[in-house]
């Protein structure tokens, strides 16, 4: 990270900008990041129903106002919420199924095999066949059962969404279904290149399915609307994260690949990714499809502008994941066969945020600025007000690193969703690619620089970030529990063995609370 140039004077703010560093609360806060499939349950993944709105109280009682989650989006491969199915629907898998039962759309009984899953780990091969089952039966129900406000609701987010990404979004499920879960591009022409004539064949032959699937987003979008009332009134914020790229396998590649560097059949000729860097000495090949700009500007960002908006619906504030690509992002060959083929290529820039304040007023945008530093991207951010991340592992094993040089104008993060946890990070967990030298002497130094002990390495970087002037600090909560390499969230590169992390219901129980209201109490972040 560039230390010097977050620390210079903030270049002029463009006139289109209203306001400066809009994410950011005006006195220093506390928060947690933790993914809603993490939350605790009987039900075999964490849900957004009474168990959310339980750990919004946690939050509340111990002062960490500000919750942090991954994308919300439909998981797709690798159960990647970085690799959604849809950048606008919700994942049925964290509806709440007590709600349900309590609808009468689901009978106890019903739920009673999801109760054999593991309760510290999501097995989503053995989850996703049993809920999609429960809550198709749900939504089969819905019309019979459900009561007249609640159908009428429905029938208003449906005609809300249908044309804006709902009805492409169930035609693309029923279309996946079809093919035997295949990717789109590997589907008969006809529906790859969205003939009329096939897709209303389609729409007709699945009319009862499709309405299944648009009565489970409603479902969903229920629930969460209840969640987002519920903590406001708790006075937390929710903390949403917004990958910057769409999933190749998803609803928006395949009904609108216009947006994309991509042709009718959907090949692209160069995918996203990254450089060699801290986390992969080849780069990373995401393969995700590369935005065409040319094409987002001529049409005034208006994709964008209904991507920001839907998110800024659901959530408070949002991090904008890879935000180095809107500057300039890494090209790579469609048949590379690693990251280090690629090369840079400009983004659309400044235009880009005015064009979304444009169409939206103010932005509480958090920039995902982590990788090499780039004094161009540090500009960018500065110049749209948007705050940073700083994160303590890679900055307090440095020797010369200075806790003041934290900016107020950041979030101080003790470690991100794709790295180690604090102790795994610190005793050098599976899959560091620094070698014992390195781990010994980022030991030392984080020792040093916390005035702390091995013991308790967890709880001293935390104390470091919450006694930043960074005006918003956040931990993992597998940092607040002390939780070595197990309760790793993600490994980048690899595609299993991630996503699975739970909390128990005991793990965040009166000595959890106790912990985390010294640690905010004593940071002056209450």
């Amino acid at each position: 990270m560039n230390d010097a140039a977050t620390e210079s004077q903030p270049a002029p703010l463009p006139a289109s900008a209203p306001e400066s560093y809009a994410a950011l609360p005006a006195k220093r806060r506390a928060g947690v990041c933790m993914h809603l499939s993490s939350l605790p349950g009987d039900y075999g993944i964490g849900e957004i129903g009474v168990q959310a709105r339980q750990f919004v109280d946690l939050l509340a009682e111990t002062g960490l106002l500000v919750w942090q989650f991954l994308p919300l989006g439909p998981t797709g491969y690798g159960d990647s919420p970085y690799q959604s199915l849809s950048t606008f629907a919700g994942n049925e898998m964290l509806i709440d199924l007590r709600d349900l039962v309590e609808l009468g759309l689901l009978k106890p009984s019903e739920l009673e095999l999801l109760k054999a899953l593991p309760r510290d780990r999501v097995a989503y091969g053995e989850l996703i066949p049993l809920k999609s089952q429960l809550l198709a039966l749900a939504a089969r129900r819905f019309e019979e059962r459900a009561g007249e406000d609640l159908k009428a609701q429905c029938e208003a987010f449906v005609a809300e969404h249908g044309r804006r990404w709902l009805n492409d979004y169930a035609l693309y499920r029923i279309l996946k279904y079809r093919h035997g879960h295949r990717a789109w591009t590997e589907w008969d022409r006809p529906f790859v290149r969205r003939d009329p004539e096939a897709l209303a064949y389609v729409e007709e032959i699945s009319a009862d399915r499709i309405a299944e699937i648009k009565i489970i987003q409603f479902l969903f979008y229920d629930q969460w609307q209840r969640l987002r009332t519920h903590a406001a009134e708790r006075g937390v914020q929710l903390f949403g994260d917004m990958p910057i790229y769409i999933a190749f396998d998803s609803a928006d590649a395949w009904g609108h690949n216009e947006l994309l560097r991509i042709d009718v059949d959907g090949r692209p000729n160069k995918v996203a990714g990254v450089p060699p860097d801290y986390y992969s000495e080849d780069g990373q090949l995401w393969g995700n499809p590369l935005y065409d700009w040319a094409y987002h500007a001529a049409h005034g960002y208006r994709w964008w502008i209904d991507r920001v908006r839907h998110a800024m619906s659901l959530m408070d504030l949002v991090r904008i994941d890879h935000f180095r690509a809107f500057n300039d992002y890494w090209a790579i060959p469609k048949d590379a066969k690693s990251a280090r083929e690629g090369a840079w290529e400009d983004g659309p820039g400044d235009a880009f945020f005015e064009a979304l304040r444009a169409g939206l007023g103010s932005l509480p945008i958090i920039a995902e600025d982590l990788g090499e530093p780039n004094r161009a991207v540090d500009e960018l951010r500065d110049r749209q007000r948007f705050p940073g991340m700083k994160v303590l592992q890679f900055l307090a094993g440095d020797p010369e690193f200075d806790p003041n040089s934290i900016p107020a104008e950041s979030v101080c993060y003790t470690s991100t969703h794709d790295n180690d946890t604090a102790r795994g990070w610190f005793e050098g967990g599976p899959g560091d690619v620094r070698t014992v030298r390195e781990i010994q002497a980022a030991q030392r130094a984080v020792l040093k620089n916390t005035r702390g002990k091995a013991a308790t390495i967890h709880l001293d970087l935390i104390r470091l970030g919450f006694g930043s002037k960074a005006r918003l600090a956040i931990a993992l909560m597998q940092d607040f529990l002390g939780l070595g390499s197990e309760g790793r969230m993600n490994t980048p590169g690899t595609s299993a063995n991630n996503w699975q992390w739970r909390a128990t219901e005991a793990q965040l129980g009166p000595e959890l609370r106790a912990t985390i209201r010294k640690l905010v109490t004593a940071s002056g972040r209450a």
